[in-house]
């Protein structure tokens, strides 16, 4: 029997007014105050954390009831872990965990370190590969409509390639040409320098792509999730959740309760112009 360890990684600082969702804010063109963006953020964080804990869990007891049926299968944990920097946010984060605690699964802190994001980024997957994991997943904050399934599926995607001895890569795009959603195992080369630190004009998920290809690593591609950073974004998850909501009694979906019922408070409605345009196909319309 092997035994192997994956880790959930919350990349993220902690929701200080001023300090999260800026581009939110009327500072700097938002709808929002500053303490009303660090408050989204922090429902959102929650509602996020609470659904990787939800999928680690699941994958934890498939894994259990493997192990149970055939006691060669290979022994996985699952960790949740929160990387924030510098070392005195660690204990902003603990607070912010905590305010509403217990939580469904431990949270495991690190404070990553470099000179750029690509840095920071680096740092904190070295830091769990270096203690054990064969392989991290690596979710924002900013994200409320998150499928659970896209975090079940990053580790089995994972788990799937090294079982070909191909050690791989998953990502799931935000909506700029970035990311919402990377992983990859401890043995795949892969980092993130020259991704987000970008210098030339390149997109990130794009650099990626470009960095699979000289590897000839193999890669799984999750659809699209749009994080938050903008209101046209807030808008978007707003009638994204919507619809999460909705569809939850049917499909079983993680509702980001918390966000919803900010949303809720706040009295927001999304709004278009109306369309007053008639399709031209005269035996059609009537």
């Amino acid at each position: 029997m092997t035994t192997k360890k994956h880790a959930l990684l919350i990349f993220s600082k902690p929701p200080i007014p001023g300090m999260v969702k800026t581009r939110l804010t009327r500072e700097r063109g938002g709808i929002l105050s500053e303490q009303q963006a660090a408050e989204f953020f922090r429902r959102s964080l929650y509602d996020v954390s609470e659904l990787c804990m939800h999928a680690l869990i699941e994958l934890q007891r498939e894994n259990d009831a493997r192990l149970a049926a055939d006691p060669d299968a290979d022994a996985v944990t699952y960790d949740f872990f929160v990387s924030t920097t510098p070392v005195d946010n660690v204990q902003a984060m603990r607070e912010t965990y905590d305010a509403i605690g217990p939580w469904p699964m431990e949270v495991h802190y690190l404070t990553d370190a470099g000179a750029t994001f690509d840095d920071h980024f680096d740092d904190a997957f070295s830091q769990l590969f270096a203690l054990g994991y064969e392989s991290v997943v690596s979710v924002g904050g900013d994200i409320p409509t998150l499928p659970k399934s896209h975090i079940t599926q990053a580790f089995q995607w994972l788990d799937y390639f090294q079982s070909l001895g191909t050690p791989g890569f998953v990502q799931a795009p935000c909506q700029e040409c970035g990311t919402s959603l990377v992983g990859w195992s401890a043995n795949t080369p892969m980092d993130n320098q020259g991704v987000y630190y970008n210098t030339c004009g390149r997109a990130a998920l794009d650099a990626y792509v470009e960095k699979l290809k000289e590897t000839g690593a193999p890669s799984a591609y999750l659809m699209p999730v749009a994080d938050v950073d903008e209101g046209g974004d807030l808008a978007h998850a707003i009638s994204c959740l919507r619809a999460i909501e909705e569809a939850s009694p049917a499909q079983g979906l993680f509702v980001p309760q918390r966000v919803i019922d900010w949303i809720d408070f706040m009295g927001f409605k999304v709004t278009t112009p109306p369309n007053e345009n008639h399709d031209p196909r005269q035996y059609i319309d009537k």
